[in-house]
């Protein structure tokens, strides 16, 4: 099966990246629509705009990127034999990656929240947790491209 994986290598990983893109283009704009959410009454015609674009953007774009970066990712490491899982950088990146489930899953939160009318945090906290997946995301490129090199 391995040797199958690896002549697909540049398939994989050519989806791989495009799940990325798509998961990260997902985790950067929903923040945003919540700093706009945020500021709106609830109930009004916009906050309902926002509520469905968030879920939206979760359950039609993050989740499912998220879920093929995953696959994608645990089938390129079993093409390579599971070799790159004892390099220093490919702990790196799962670290990274850990605190980017993390993040997915305050996000996924905070749609849930914003769909209950709830609005505990202000404009500027989401401000703020919108640098988070941008921050991992700069860690988790820099170890794979860099540390891939060493």
């Amino acid at each position: 099966m391995t040797e199958i994986l690896a002549s697909w290598y540049p398939w994989l990983l050519g989806l791989h990246i495009i799940a990325v893109i798509a998961w990260m283009a997902g985790m950067l704009y929903l923040p945003r629509l919540f700093v706009y959410h945020a500021g709106t009454m609830p109930g009004s015609e916009s906050s309902e705009l926002f509520k469905i674009m968030e879920r939206r953007l979760l359950k039609a774009i993050i989740n499912p990127a998220m879920i093929a970066a995953l696959i994608l990712g645990i089938l390129l490491l079993w093409s390579k034999d599971w070799a790159q899982l004892r390099e220093g950088w490919m702990h790196g990146k799962l670290l990274a990656l850990f605190f980017m489930f993390g993040v997915h899953g305050v996000l996924s939160g905070h749609t849930r929240r914003f769909a209950e009318d709830q609005r505990a945090k202000t404009a500027r906290y989401y401000r703020v947790l919108n640098e988070i997946p941008t921050v991992l995301m700069i860690a988790i490129v820099l170890l794979v491209v860099v540390g891939t090199r060493l």
